[in-house]
């Protein structure tokens, strides 16, 4: 387990730089999720470090195969200065504990409420899990190992949830993208839906 986030860590680094902080979160009966801060000029991007020490398992299956499963991290980038995002941070941990929690499998086109708003003022409380491999690099792991995927998450607001729903994710990013939406403006409002 520590092997494996030593070289997420290390990923992490090589991709985003330094991080400038880092917090610990646990909950009861999880393993302990860290989220490290990397600012990028007017970004900050978070990063969980944890999420992928266990594989994620089926819940489905009558036991969880502690080697082969998907493995992956969150990572979140907003607009640096405009609201206070680094409340984030404990969200983020609580999203990436949902595998060990709700024994889900957390992957592209998933959505993920947290219940709350992200940070204060924030107008999402939910966000789109995004295509891996962007940003980060996926990160191979020894065989049987399954690589680690670092998952974009795109705040998205209650609307765009609920659409998201009905429509699905690939609609949602089409309508994003027609419109020209800035996903990484931490106060933005919902993109046109009728």
């Amino acid at each position: 387990m520590g092997e494996v986030l030593a070289l997420v860590e290390a990923r992490l680094r090589t991709a985003l730089g330094e991080p400038d902080a880092r917090a610990a979160v646990t909950f009861l009966g999880t393993d302990r999720v860290e989220v490290l801060r990397f600012v990028d000029g007017d970004v900050v991007r978070y990063a969980t470090l944890g999420m992928s020490a266990q594989p994620m398992a089926d819940p489905t299956a009558a036991l969880a195969d502690p080697v082969k499963g998907p493995r992956a991290e969150l990572v979140l980038s907003v607009r640096a200065g405009v609201a206070d995002t680094d409340k984030v941070l404990r969200p983020l941990a609580v999203l990436a504990s949902t595998p060990q929690v709700e024994g889900v499998i957390v992957a592209a086109g998933a959505s993920l409420d947290v219940g709350e708003p992200l940070w204060p003022g924030a107008p999402f409380s939910s966000v789109l899990v995004a295509e891996p491999g962007g940003l980060v690099e996926d990160l191979e792991l020894d065989e049987p190992m399954d690589p680690v995927r670092f998952l974009p998450l795109l705040p998205m607001t209650s609307n765009e949830a609920a659409w998201k729903r009905v429509h699905g994710a690939k609609a949602l990013e089409e309508r994003w993208l027609t419109h020209g939406t800035d996903l990484r403006d931490p106060l933005r409002r919902s993109v046109p839906l009728d």
